[in-house]
C-alpha cells in the first residue's frame, strides 16, 4: 500500500503563485512515477502533470505548460507542484496519485493509489 497526502491549497488572487505538496507512505516511493490531476465542479477530472521514477521525464497538459512545474524528492518521499501565474480556470480539486506501471501515465487508469485531495481556488 502507499498512503498519499496532499497539502498546500488555498485561495489565492490571479497571477499569484501556489505550491502543492504530496507526501508518500507505506512502499518505496522511487519505485513509482507520481501525477497531478485536478478536478473542477461539473467537470471530468482531468490530467495535469506526471512525472517519471527519477525525475528524469515529464509530461504536462497543454493547459499548464509553461506555468506549473512538477517535480519530486525522494528522500523526503514528496512530490510538488508549483503552479505559477494561476488563473480562475486552475479552481479545482488537486489530488496526487502514484503509479506502478510503465505506461498509461498520463491517464486516470495508470495509477493505483491516489489521495484525498487539496482545494486550488483561483480568484480574478
Amino acid at each position: 500500500q502507499v498512503q498519499l497526502v496532499e497539502s498546500g491549497g488555498g485561495l489565492v488572487q490571479a497571477g499569484e503563485s501556489l505550491r502543492l505538496s504530496c507526501a508518500a507512505s507505506g512502499r518505496t516511493f522511487s519505485n513509482y512515477a507520481m501525477g497531478w490531476f485536478r478536478q473542477a465542479p461539473g467537470k471530468e477530472r482531468e490530467f495535469v502533470a506526471t512525472i517519471s521514477r527519477n525525475g528524469g521525464n515529464t509530461i504536462y497538459a497543454d493547459s499548464v505548460k509553461g506555468r506549473f512545474t512538477i517535480s519530486r524528492d525522494n528522500a523526503l518521499n514528496t512530490v510538488y507542484l508549483q503552479m505559477n501565474n494561476l488563473k480562475p480556470e486552475d479552481t479545482a480539486v488537486y489530488s496526487c496519485a502514484a503509479s506502478p506501471f510503465v505506461s498509461r501515465i498520463t491517464e486516470r487508469g495508470g495509477y493505483r493509489y491516489w489521495g484525498q485531495g487539496t482545494q486550488v481556488t483561483v480568484s480574478s
